[in-house]
């Protein structure tokens, strides 16, 4: 009777490990869902007020001053006081990218394309942690 009292409780224990580390993955994809979704929303607002371009392959560099990451799938490229700024997605998105870091590039010419790596390091450091592909770049003109 002991054996199988034994035998019960761990196989409780084991489906009690089973289904809280099924919750718990749950939580950490809807908290990755939320935390993209909110990324959308912030990349909306700074959109606000400008209206997109057709994509393009390339962009030269000096137009490409100021990045900022909105979440692993978008950069937003330009500052605000801009009157065109543009927006890559890269096709892997790039995992490595948060508000606190930095993008490096290099390229043989004046302009970034679709395709081109980009390397993310640490401003502070200038430890490089990744890197990732481009997409193509979407223009956001200003409404007068």
């Amino acid at each position: 009777m002991e054996d199988a009292m034994r035998i019960i409780s761990v196989v409780v224990l084991s489906i009690s490990v089973v289904a809280v580390g099924c919750i718990h993955g749950g939580r950490t994809e809807a908290g990755a869902s939320a935390s993209a979704q909110a990324a959308e929303v912030d990349l909306a607002a700074a959109l606000a007020g400008r209206t997109a371009g057709p994509p393009q392959r390339c962009v030269n560099e000096v137009a490409l001053a100021g990045g900022r990451s909105y979440g692993r799938d978008a950069i937003l490229f330009g500052v605000p006081t801009d009157d065109v700024v543009y927006v890559n997605r890269p096709p892997a998105g790039c995992p490595e990218l948060s508000t606190t870091r930095a993008l490096r590039t290099r390229t043989p010419t004046t302009q970034l394309c679709r395709g081109d790596i980009v390397v993310v390091f640490d401003p502070g450091t200038g430890i490089e942690l990744g890197s990732c592909s481009l997409g193509e770049f979407t223009s956001y003109r200003r409404i007068r």
